[in-house]
C-alpha cells in the first residue's frame, strides 16, 4: 500500500460500537496484507464508526431548505445578488506562451522522471504531480481561482513555435476544422479513457507506464492541435482543457474581455453560460460520475454484489471486468436520472423549451456537486500526497538531489490520521458537500428563471432536480463513512 488516506472519522461511542472498532481494525489489517501493486490516489486508510446519521438528516433538510427559500424569493433579487462585482487588475496575454513553455519543460522532466527515476510511487514525482498536483490540487484551483489551465497548459507554447515555422499563422483565428457534430464527444471519450486508466488499470501509480500514457496523449493531442487547431481541439478535443474551462465558471475571479479580472460571487459566469449540446451534458455528468463510482468501487456494498469478500480484496487486475462495468453503469444511471428528473420538470411547469435545451442549461448546475465531490473525495490524498510529492520534486532521478530544499522533509501522514484530525476532515468534507449541493439548487433556481417566466412555474421546475440533489447528498455522505476495502 502507498499510504494514501481518503475519508474521515469521528468520536466514537464506547459503549456502542466495540463490534465496529473490531471490523475497522479487521479492514485496515486485511488492505495492508493485500497485495496490488500500486494503490489509487483515494485509498482511505480509516473508516468512519461513529452513527451519521444526525449529519445524512441534516445535508438533505439543508439542501431540501434552500430549495423552499429560493422558492418564495423574486427573481430579481437573485439577479442583484449575483451581479456583484469587484474590480481587480487587468493583464494582457504577453507572457503566456513563455508560461506554457515552462510548463511543458516541467512536463518533459517529469516523463523523464517516471522512465528513468525512482520506481516507488511515492518517491517518484509524475505520479504525485499527475493524481495529485494536477488532477486534484488544480481542479480545485480552478473552481476558486478560474482558468488557470489556459495559461499553464503544455501545448500552447509548441503549438505557438510550431505553427511559426510551418508558417499556419495564428490557428486560435482560423475557421473551425472540426465538424460541428462531433460538440464535445472526442473530450468525452478521451475523459472516459482517463478514467479508466486511473480507475481501472491494475498500476496507474507505476511511474514508467504513467509517463508512456501521458507522454503518447500529449504527442497526440499535440498533433490534433495542428491539424485541427488549437482553438478547436482545445475546447472540444482537450479534455483536460474542457473540464478545467467548465469548472471554472465557479470561480470567484472572472477574466472579462478586455484582460480585467473580477472578483465576484461563486457561479456568476455559470448563470451566463449558454446550453451545452448533448455531447458536453453527458461530458459534465460523466466527470461527477467517475468520481462517485471511485468511491463507491472499494466499498462492502459494491464489492458484496458480486460476492467478493471485502477482507479479501483481489486486487485491481481481478477487478478489471466489473470495474468497468460499474464506471459505465455509473453514468449511465447518473445520465438517466437526471434526464428524467429534467422531464418531470418540464412537464410540472408546463414549459415549451426542448429537453435538450432546459438539459443543456440546467446540466451547469452540476459543477459546483462535482468541485464538492472532487474536494471531498480527494481531500486527503492532497493533505497526504501533497507532501510527498514537494519531497520528490526536489530529487525528481532518486539521485540525492534537494533542489527546493524539501527532498529530506518529514511527512505529516497524521495531518489525516487520528480521532481528532479525522473529525475535523469529516466535518470539513460533509459541509463541502452540502454546500456543493446547496450552490447548485440555487443555480438551477437561476436557470429555471431563465426557462420560465413565472417564478411558480420555475419552481414547480425544479422540484424533481431538487429530489435527485437531495439523494445525490444523501449518497456522497454514505460514500464517505461506510467501510471500504483495496
Amino acid at each position: 500500500m502507498s499510504g494514501r488516506t481518503e475519508g474521515g472519522a469521528v468520536e466514537r461511542y464506547r459503549s456502542s460500537v466495540e463490534a465496529f472498532h473490531f471490523l475497522g481494525l479487521v479492514a485496515l489489517l486485511a488492505c495492508f496484507s493485500s497485495t496490488p501493486a500500486f494503490a489509487h490516489a483515494s485509498d482511505r486508510g480509516h473508516v468512519l464508526l461513529l452513527p451519521t446519521g444526525y449529519y445524512v438528516a441534516g445535508g438533505a433538510l439543508a439542501v431540501a431548505a434552500s430549495f423552499l427559500v429560493l422558492a418564495l424569493l423574486p427573481p430579481d433579487a437573485l439577479d442583484r445578488f449575483w451581479r456583484r462585482h469587484l474590480p481587480l487588475v487587468a493583464f494582457g496575454d504577453g507572457a503566456r506562451t513563455i508560461v506554457s513553455l515552462i510548463s511543458f519543460a516541467g512536463f518533459a522532466i517529469l516523463i523523464a522522471a517516471g522512465l528513468l527515476g525512482s520506481r516507488d510511487p511515492l518517491s517518484n514525482p509524475l505520479p504525485l504531480a499527475i493524481w495529485t498536483l494536477l488532477w486534484v490540487g488544480l481542479v480545485l484551483l480552478h473552481g476558486l481561482l478560474g482558468d488557470l489551465w489556459s495559461w499553464l497548459n503544455p501545448w500552447y507554447g509548441p503549438w505557438r513555435i510550431a505553427s511559426r515555422v510551418f508558417g499556419r499563422g495564428d490557428g486560435e483565428r482560423q475557421d473551425p476544422r472540426l465538424p460541428q457534430w462531433l460538440g464535445y464527444w472526442p473530450a468525452f471519450l478521451l475523459f472516459f479513457a482517463f478514467a479508466w486508466f486511473e480507475l481501472i488499470d491494475p498500476a496507474p501509480d507505476d511511474p514508467a507506464r504513467l509517463a508512456w500514457a501521458a507522454g503518447l496523449y500529449w504527442l497526440l493531442s499535440f498533433i490534433a492541435m495542428l491539424v485541427f487547431g488549437y482553438r478547436d481541439w482545445s475546447r472540444h478535443g482537450e479534455f483536460l482543457t474542457v473540464f478545467f474551462a467548465m469548472v471554472a465558471r465557479f470561480a470567484v475571479v472572472e477574466r472579462n474581455e478586455e484582460g480585467r479580472l473580477n472578483l465576484c460571487l461563486p457561479g456568476t459566469k455559470l448563470l451566463s453560460a449558454t446550453p451545452l449540446p448533448l455531447s458536453g451534458i453527458a461530458f459534465l455528468l460523466l466527470t461527477l460520475s467517475s468520481v462517485s463510482f471511485d468511491g463507491l468501487s472499494k466499498t462492502f456494498f459494491w464489492l458484496g454484489l458480486f460476492g467478493i469478500n471485502p477482507l479479501e480484496f483481489p486486487g485491481r487486475t481481478a477487478m478489471i471486468s466489473i470495474g468497468s462495468f460499474g464506471l459505465v453503469l455509473m453514468f449511465v444511471l447518473l445520465a438517466a436520472v437526471f434526464a428524467l428528473a429534467v422531464i418531470f420538470g418540464q412537464r410540472l411547469a408546463g414549459g415549451k423549451h426542448s429537453l435538450s435545451n432546459a438539459a443543456g442549461l440546467l446540466v451547469w448546475s452540476i459543477v459546483p456537486i462535482a468541485l464538492a465531490y472532487h474536494f471531498a473525495h480527494y481531500l486527503t490524498a492532497l493533505l497526504v500526497d501533497g507532501q510527498y510529492a514537494l519531497a520528490a520534486l526536489s530529487d525528481p532521478f532518486a539521485l540525492g538531489w534537494n533542489l527546493f530544499g524539501t527532498a529530506d522533509m518529514p511527512i505529516e501522514a497524521g495531518v489525516a490520521a487520528g480521532a481528532g484530525s479525522a473529525w475535523r476532515l469529516w466535518n470539513l468534507q460533509a459541509g463541502i458537500i452540502i454546500a456543493g449541493h446547496m450552490f447548485a439548487v440555487l443555480l438551477a433556481h437561476g436557470f429555471a428563471w431563465r426557462l420560465h417566466q413565472l417564478p411558480a412555474r420555475a419552481a414547480l421546475s425544479q422540484f424533481p432536480l431538487t429530489v435527485l440533489m437531495i439523494a445525490y447528498t444523501v449518497f456522497g455522505l454514505w460514500l464517505l463513512v461506510t467501510p471500504t476495502a483495496g
